[in-house]
């Protein structure tokens, strides 16, 4: 996915818009090109839009993709259903999945698949029209969303009144995640309540990190190691906000970062051909028409037995901690 990330000249003195000036300069992007394409727009690290006036020393950080298809087509791809009424469907998604299209993965993702599923007909792109519009169209009934190799279980909605009921829930938080992770590393705790603000890593435009400082978002994670063999432990998560790769961040600013995390963590020599750790086991959410909250569940995933398993045979259980409580 192409970034661009410049900074506005020291005596750069117009009332131009950002996207404007971005078609102006050498190598730069037209501007409808740009409007069907842009993801991210970062002004001195703050979202902003196309629209935005700049000044000098601006700097601009803009993550976009090309070569958007005319339709989102149906596929036939086996999913995992949980459960499913006449307003929603409840996935237990499977890693290496991707939850909706985007830049270098334009099929096989599980609207490709609940497309399908449903019976619905292709989805035609936006190529025009605000940012929002055009990815509203790549994500039918998706409210929320999981990273391509996080495993577990995902709400869809089957039309808009239900879409918006439940982002409702998603945006106030009145709901109940929690997941399971196995990581490099025993917290000093064995609970723990995370609280810091999520910002994007300069040095690295494809991460995040945690900082105590007020900028970014700010993101809540809690926390209860379950087991702990050797250097490894077993955690149950709970999240209290909905930040891009927060129990990630939260868990290696913890100084735990989940195993098979390429992005941030390194190769593990006991498990090196790990994949990403980390599992969504249960949902708790209130569906349409119901005055009572449903809890959704899935098993415990085969690759967290067979981690699990292998640790018990090599290392002797952790059995002492310090004393904290959620």
């Amino acid at each position: 996915m192409p970034f661009i990330n410049i900074k506005v000249q020291s005596d750069y003195d117009k009332q131009e818009r950002l996207d404007k000036y971005i078609a102006s300069i050498p190598q730069g992007i037209n501007r409808s090109r740009l409007k069907s394409g842009v993801t991210e727009i970062l002004i001195n690290g703050k979202k902003a839009k196309l629209s935005q006036k700049i000044k000098a020393n601006d700097q601009i950080n803009i993550q976009w993709e090309d070569n958007i298809p005319d339709d989102i087509i149906p596929q036939d791809i086996p999913l995992d259903i949980i459960y499913e009424d006449e307003n929603v469907t409840v996935v237990n998604k499977k890693q290496g999945m991707v939850t909706h299209p985007a830049c270098g993965n334009w099929d096989g993702t599980l609207v490709n698949a609940l497309l399908y599923h449903w019976k619905r007909d292709a989805v035609h792109q936006l190529k025009n029209g605000s940012s929002q519009e055009i990815l509203e169209k790549r994500r039918p009934g998706i409210v929320h969303r999981l990273d391509k190799d996080t495993s577990g279980i995902i709400i869809t909605a089957k039309n808009r009144e239900t879409e918006e009921f439940l982002q409702k829930q998603f945006k106030e938080h009145h709901l109940q995640k929690e997941y399971i992770v196995i990581t490099t590393g025993i917290p000093r705790a064995r609970d723990g309540d995370i609280r810091t603000f999520i910002t994007r890593d300069p040095k690295n435009r494809q991460r995040f990190k945690a900082v105590l400082e007020e900028q970014g978002k700010f993101a809540r994670t809690l926390y209860h190691c379950i087991a702990s063999y050797g250097n490894y432990s077993l955690i149950r998560v709970r999240i209290k906000t909905g930040r891009t790769h927060q129990i990630r961040v939260h868990m290696k600013y913890l100084g735990c970062p989940v195993l098979g995390d390429a992005l941030y963590n390194k190769p593990d020599s006991l498990f090196p051909d790990a994949s990403l750790m980390l599992h969504s086991c249960q949902l708790k959410i209130r569906l349409p028409q119901s005055k009572e909250y449903s809890t959704f569940r899935t098993k415990t995933p085969i690759r967290f037995l067979e981690t699990e398993n292998k640790l018990k045979q090599k290392f002797d259980k952790v059995t002492q901690w310090k004393k904290s409580r959620l």
